[in-house]
């Protein structure tokens, strides 16, 4: 369920609240005429909720992404891993870094295949990027261990997992930098933004300058007069995302209460003869979206056709698969490397996503389960 669904009068209000207090709608600043900072508040909310020691509110999941890649220095001619499942948002970051993305096919968590790793790391890999799709967890013990080995850092790609955990710890917070977003399909939204969490000083202090047009932010100078080392860019949140930041957080666990109701009633009614997404152990999901493989096509239309009928719908499987699978992406990868998606497409090509909807309520869910059984 995507936080748009519960957008109501305590967003608006915050807006109100924020003119209310001077209506300065930058977060850097102006202090002399404003009461209140809402983007540091929503960074200090959201750091306490992943429980990292830093957090960095940006425009995008996507700029979240590349202030990663700048902070850990990866640039032209490095490589960093990732998966062959993801948005293109994932390899564009990589790429506008100036450094090539190395695929790895998926298993049937449908998240990145940690057996094949270690075959593709040379010694142009700086890092490795898994990518926590459609609500569920990576192995994420076996990528740290990995990492470890050949003391590579890992980019935790959450943008579509806030709120689901791997034993006991937020997706997000366990490599050595994660990334989360809130654009108007995410789970909580700000409309566009998202965040960088990190437990690292450096890492947190040089995201910071970088997001920020190299600004320091020395306490002991006005910012007219403030220290750079290195240049930056401009991807700052404004204080309207992070007002309606600060609510949409405050109903997070509302969030994933509702989505676990829908998404078990359907799991438990619906006919064991379909094939579910494996989970990895020992992780929770943010039980976004429920997904089922089925090898019949006309089988697999049929059921894709009642999700519609009844009003549910699909999300991403397979109606926008051609943007979230390396294998369609020729103009990313040449016809070499495309070949060798060809695993994660054919898995991917089974797959049929059901988005969990607060819309609908449990019995809806169980009436849709009930029709698919007859199919």
């Amino acid at each position: 369920m995507p936080g748009f669904e519960i957008i109501n009068d305590l967003e608006k209000k915050a807006i109100v609240k924020l003119f209310d207090d001077g209506g300065i709608l930058m977060a850097h600043g102006f202090d002399n005429i404003r009461k209140h900072f809402y983007v540091r508040e929503f960074e200090d909310n959201f750091k306490k909720k992943i429980k990292t020691n830093n957090a960095l509110a940006v425009t995008s999941g996507t700029a979240a992404i590349k202030i990663a890649l700048k902070s850990l220095g990866i640039g032209q001619g490095d490589e960093v891993i990732t998966q062959s499942f993801n948005f293109i948002a994932t390899i564009e970051a990589i790429i506008d870094v100036g450094a090539k993305p190395i695929i790895v096919n998926v298993d049937n968590t449908l998240n990145i295949d940690c057996k094949l790793i270690e075959k593709l790391i040379t010694k142009k890999t700086k890092a490795i990027l898994p990518v926590h799709m459609l609500g569920f967890s990576c192995q994420m013990d076996e990528i740290m261990k990995i990492s470890k080995k050949y003391k590579l850092p890992v980019v935790e790609d959450n943008c579509e997992a806030l709120g689901a955990f791997y034993k006991k710890k937020a997706l997000g917070s366990i490599g050595h930098i994660g990334i989360f977003s809130f654009d108007f399909g995410k789970t909580i939204t700000t409309g566009e933004g998202g965040m960088i969490v990190t437990n690292s000083k450096k890492l947190d202090k040089i995201s910071r300058e970088y997001h920020d047009h190299g600004h320091e932010n020395n306490p002991k100078l006005p910012r007219g007069k403030d220290s750079k080392s290195k240049p930056g860019f401009n991807y700052r949140m404004t204080e309207m995302q992070g007002a309606i930041g600060n609510i949409q957080l405050k109903k997070l666990n509302f969030i994933i209460k509702e989505n676990k109701s829908r998404y078990k009633v359907f799991d438990s009614t619906l006919s064991d003869k379909y094939t579910r997404r494996s989970s990895v152990k020992n992780s929770i999901s943010s039980f976004d979206t429920f997904i089922i493989f089925e090898e019949d096509e006309i089988i697999r239309n049929k059921i894709i056709k009642t999700y519609k009928k009844e009003g549910f719908g699909i999300k991403n499987l397979p109606d926008a698969m051609e943007w979230h699978c390396t294998y369609y992406w020729d103009h990313v990868f040449n016809k070499s490397e495309i070949s060798s998606f060809k695993k994660t497409k054919e898995i991917l090509s089974k797959a049929i996503a059901l988005p969990i909807s607060l819309k609908k309520n449990k019995n809806d869910y169980i009436k849709l389960a009930k029709l698919i059984n007859k199919i």
